[in-house]
């Protein structure tokens, strides 16, 4: 029997036909704009000429109404801020994982989608109710603890995983980068959460590198991104996101708020603040997108389970 196998493969096509040729424009609006009949047969050629034998008899690839109906509703689930809605995606998601998994060289492709799947999965807990802790921790009046919705749902999910094969390698890199810019050296692990510490990994709108840049953001803080793609060079790309973050956090004033940016845009965030009237994450975290609900959160709790800085310790840039 095959397993919602056209959804599956919907999301697989979509995830390779991007990267197999990503558009030329700078702007991540410009880059979405290729065309769906192109990406749709891209994807059915992968599939057809790359898919084992095994797959194919477990996975159909999905006709033109399907393709564009998945597409569309994925695309609204990472945009949209329903987490019950971005977790429905879990099996569709495992799937072609594990489809993409066999092709040849999309190692940096299944690893994107590895980390979508994290948010699918943690979207999925926070959706259900959680049960209130017997005894509140202690707070101290004085300086009480900015709330972060989800935190504590990250926690739990990081303190059982084991860091990255390459993070040992990279942090002492990293963190000296980050002390030069005048940042706190544990922002390092910031790696961990946009790449898992993969120099070469890409997602399907162009980012790359260890800290995910796309190619206008990463052409205005002065990396090339043509022969050679600087993005890919450890010590280059932490020296951008760095200058990035310290942008950030003198617009906004805040660690969250700032790194809720560095994923969903400045201006995404400014808007939520002002339509909002607000002036916290937790406080606008419900008009912003799934993927960012659940990224702030899980930076926060990587910071804390890696390196054991509290968000109360993380101290404002050097600047």
């Amino acid at each position: 029997m095959k397993l919602r196998n056209c959804w599956s493969i919907g999301l697989l096509g979509a995830i390779i036909a991007s990267a197999a040729d990503p558009p030329k424009a700078e702007s991540p609006a410009a880059q979405k704009q290729a065309s769906s009949d192109e990406l749709y047969q891209t994807g059915k050629d992968l599939f057809d000429a790359f898919a084992p034998p095994e797959i194919k008899a477990r996975f159909e690839f999905p006709d033109k109404a399907q393709w564009d109906d998945f597409a569309g509703r994925l695309q609204r689930a990472l945009e949209n801020n329903d987490l019950n809605e971005l977790a429905q995606f879990e099996t569709e998601a495992r799937a072609a994982l594990a489809v993409l998994r066999t092709l040849p060289g999309n190692e940096e492709n299944s690893g994107w989608l590895e980390e979508r799947l994290d948010y699918i999965e943690a979207a999925k807990l926070a959706s259900q109710p959680q049960p209130s802790p017997l005894l509140p921790p202690p707070v101290n009046p004085a300086h009480p603890p900015q709330f972060i919705p989800h935190y504590d749902l990250w926690v739990q999910r990081l303190q059982a995983r084991p860091k990255p094969a390459g993070a040992d390698r990279y942090i002492p890199r990293l963190g000296a980068v980050f002390i030069s810019a005048g940042l706190p050296s544990e922002l390092a692990w910031l790696a961990e959460v946009e790449s898992t510490f993969d120099p070469a990994a890409a997602s399907p709108a162009g980012a790359r590198g260890l800290f995910q840049l796309m190619p206008a953001t990463a052409k205005e803080l002065g990396l090339s991104i043509f022969m050679p793609d600087e993005r890919k060079d450890p010590e280059k790309s932490a020296g951008a996101a760095a200058q990035m973050l310290i942008r950030l956090y003198k617009k906004f004033g805040d660690w969250p708020l700032a790194f809720a940016a560095y994923n969903a845009g400045a201006g995404r965030v400014q808007r939520a603040l002002s339509q909002q009237k607000a002036t916290t994450f937790a406080g606008i975290a419900s008009a912003l997108p799934a993927e960012t609900r659940m990224y702030v959160p899980k930076v926060l709790a990587m910071l804390q389970v890696r390196a054991g800085m509290p968000l109360a310790g993380l101290v404002p840039p050097r600047i």
